[in-house]
């Protein structure tokens, strides 16, 4: 099994948006071999720096298929858009990709 996330530091005041923007999206992943769920994550709100961190979070059969994935039509469909919301980012999303420890 392998999970992939990206953390993303939306701006304090773009947290709807952001959501919207997951939320309204026409997904395909539910199409790709290897797919088991998504989930996007809400994390803490950083006063200091102002921002909120958010992290999308998807369960994969296997590191081969998220491979796939990146390299299909379907991912490049569902990032066709992207940085062309309301959505105010602090710098780029921070890809961390994990293989399950089986028996753990």
């Amino acid at each position: 099994m392998y999970i992939a996330m990206n953390r993303f530091k939306v701006q304090n005041g773009s947290e709807d948006a952001f959501e919207d923007v997951w939320k309204n999206r026409d997904s395909s992943l539910s199409d790709m071999k290897g797919f088991r769920e998504f989930h996007l994550l809400r994390g803490p709100v950083n006063e200091n720096e102002g921002y909120t961190l958010f992290a999308s979070h998807t369960v994969w059969a296997s590191h081969e298929d998220f491979v796939a994935w990146t390299k299909s039509e379907n991912f490049r469909a569902a990032h066709r858009n992207a940085g062309t919301s309301k959505v105010h980012y602090l710098g780029h999303p921070q890809f961390e990709g994990f293989s399950v420890v089986e028996g753990a």
